[in-house]
């Protein structure tokens, strides 16, 4: 059959109508050529030649993994602001994507969402490795392989749920739709084995970026100029966190202390590390418990800073070296005042002036110094932090419901925990520690009433200066979590490490126990 019927349809008829023969005469000059005169009869070999050129030519664009470029540019439309266009699916042929008509079409959107309560989540763990290992078999340079369902949202607001999508992603120009077309055989008989039924293999190119962001910031002498803007992105206490299910509240708290958890619930050695603050920040909900799950949970992520603290962050980064600009310029018309300035009789005066034009040719260079600092700074922060879903730090562990009267006692309960990025923190982080500017460092050490592990292998704080430090002894684990004056404990069954609030005392690390 013609790949495009009409397209043959309207050259016949331009040649018929040209030299005044029938449509039908020509369209059947095979079974009629004694019709015909010796120059129809070779019209009608060049209009048989001319179809059999047009299917011809034709064939390599009905190909079975050929996608128009409308459908690769707008089929992932709306799952993100910078959606990724489609290279191959597997079901291109059996479920057409729809051309939107009239004057004023309609865009198909989608929203992407995870798998839950599917046969593939019961194998997913011996499936996926089995996909991989096709892909490395085929060549296939693939940079990540997920699970995932779209949902389709209509015109008219109806939504509709699409099937089990395995979504592979590929290193860019590394894998062609031909290649795609090829494997996806294997990826769904894979599969149909393990009884996941009806599935999709949708393909697209992806390169593979690291979203956790750069580690996080050391704290700096007061001399340096980016001291007061850089501690936002420091590990020390009162770090400003938002999490993503209060984000469009706007939500933001800080961190109150953090926390070495030695063992487990299950009584395993844990290197994991925790940060407190308070169940109102941490979570949207807090009539109700919060316990992370685990893997295949979907974690409940914690941000540092959110977007209005980040943006104010810039804005204090450019005010200042706006100020800086200012000072330098005022700097370089004062030395140019005092250069151009008679050389005075009085030695003295004389003097004065050329130790004055020292003084401020040496603070213009200091603050030209400082506004390079400050605009690589603002550079670094705006490139490496700017993107919100590169200041995650960790998600939310434990979060108990708010309680007015805990145990009957009058206390007030409020808060929650989450487990920190190790590899975000790990670089510059000194434990409890309170950047008090011109003073020293405070730290805090949270310890076992009967063994002190700060030291171990793990991310925990190393020796402290010899200076006010704060102290606990503890205890082990209740199923309570009182919080009220200073002294009293907290403690998080959701592992066996012990939270709590203390008071302040005077002593150096080798006294701590």
């Amino acid at each position: 059959m013609t790949p495009y019927p009409e397209l043959l349809g309207e050259s016949t008829t331009l040649i018929a109508s040209r030299l005044d023969l029938s449509l039908e005469c020509i369209n059947y000059s095979g079974h009629h050529k004694s019709l015909l005169s010796p120059a129809s009869l070779a019209l009608s070999n060049a209009s048989t030649a001319f179809s059999a050129l047009t299917i011809a030519s034709t064939a390599t664009a009905v190909a079975p993994y050929v996608i128009s470029d409308w459908e690769k540019t707008t089929y992932y439309h709306g799952i993100s602001l910078d959606a990724p266009e489609l290279l191959y699916r597997s079901d291109l042929q059996t479920n057409p994507f729809p051309v939107p008509k009239g004057r004023h079409p309609h865009l198909p959107t989608k929203t992407v969402y995870g798998v839950f309560n599917t046969r593939l989540n019961e194998v997913w763990d011996d499936v996926a490795p089995q996909i991989c290992q096709t892909l490395k078999a085929r060549g296939i340079r693939y940079s990540a392989v997920k699970a995932a369902r779209f949902v389709s949202h209509g015109e008219d607001g109806k939504n509709s749920v699409g099937p089990i999508v395995i979504w592979i992603a590929t290193h860019p120009n590394t894998t062609t739709a031909e290649n795609a077309h090829n494997v996806s055989p294997d990826i769904l008989s894979l599969l149909e084995t393990n009884g996941v039924k009806e599935a999709v293999v949708e393909w697209y190119e992806a390169a593979v970026e690291k979203l956790s962001g750069p580690a996080l910031l050391r704290v700096t002498d007061n001399t340096n100029p980016t001291y007061y803007l850089r501690r936002t992105l420091t590990a020390a206490l009162g770090m400003p966190i938002a999490t993503v299910e209060r984000e469009e509240a706007d939500a933001q708290g800080s961190v109150a202390f953090f926390f070495h958890e030695n063992k487990d619930k299950c009584g395993n050695p844990s290197n994991k590390v925790f940060a407190v603050s308070n169940c109102h920040v941490l979570r949207k909900n807090t009539t109700d418990a919060y316990e992370f799950k685990g893997a295949g949970t979907p974690p409940q992520l914690v941000r540092l800073a959110g977007f209005h603290r980040h943006q104010r962050l810039l804005d204090e980064s450019k005010a200042t070296i706006g100020g800086l600009a200012r000072d330098a310029d005022l700097l370089a018309r004062e030395i140019v005042a005092l250069e151009a300035k008679p050389e005075s009789k009085d030695p003295e005066e004389a003097a004065e002036d050329k130790s004055a034009a020292k003084i401020k040719r040496e603070k213009l260079a200091k603050v030209q110094k400082d506004i390079g600092l400050l605009e690589a700074f603002y550079k670094d922060v705006n490139s490496g932090w700017g993107d919100i879903a590169c200041r995650n730090i960790g998600h939310v562990a434990w979060a108990p419901p708010i309680s007015v009267n805990v145990e009957g006692r009058g206390y007030t309960r409020d808060i929650g925990t989450f487990e920190v990025d190790a590899v975000r923190f790990k670089a510059q982080f000194k434990g409890n520690v309170v950047d008090l500017g011109a003073f020293c460092l405070i730290f805090l050490l949270i310890t076992l009433s009967n063994k002190n592990n700060l030291q171990g292998p793990s991310l925990l704080p190393g020796n402290s200066p010899t200076c006010s430090m704060l102290t606990v002894a503890i205890g082990r684990c209740s199923s309570s979590l009182p919080i009220a004056s200073s002294g009293s404990m907290a403690t998080s069954p959701a592992s066996s490490c012990p939270i709590l609030i203390v008071s302040i005392a005077t002593a150096s690390p080798a006294s701590s126990s």
